[in-house]
């Protein structure tokens, strides 16, 4: 298991393979729809620095500052954090997956089909005023 981390200063680096390791850092785990395969940032446009062009790095970005905000300073997201060009780490990533959204200290959910902001003051709306939204999303 990869995980990223956040700078202070709000970039994003890649930790090394955690694999077999003891102690995990605490993290966060984003759920989320994968866009096409060109727009999602991968394993390799991490380690090569580039990727942030991409539609899927918000995703990266939206993770990082929700991690930030709970007191996380490491996340993980499928479509960047494993080396898929290995057929061996890609198939432990598969089989560990469960046990890595178990074991997460948080979990997000980044619904990119759902653009209305979540209204400061809605407990008493029936029902909530983001049901709709909710039921349209894939």
């Amino acid at each position: 298991m990869r995980l990223l981390q956040r700078s202070a200063d709000g970039t994003f680096s890649l930790t090394a393979n955690l694999v077999g390791e003891d102690t995990i850092y605490p993290y966060a785990i984003l759920s989320h729809t994968w866009g096409a395969d060109a727009e999602e940032v991968t394993f390799e446009d991490l380690a090569n620095s580039v990727g942030k062009a991409k539609p899927g790095y918000e995703k990266i970005r939206f993770c990082g500052e929700r991690a930030r905000q709970d007191g996380l300073q490491y996340f993980w997201i499928d479509t960047c954090c494993i080396n898929k060009a290995k057929k061996a780490e890609f198939s432990q990533a598969i089989k560990s997956m469960f046990r890595w959204y178990r074991n997460a200290a948080r979990c997000y959910v980044y619904m990119s089909d759902v653009s209305s902001p979540l209204p400061e003051t809605d407990e008493d709306a029936t029902p909530p005023l983001w049901t709709s939204d909710f039921q349209k999303s894939r």
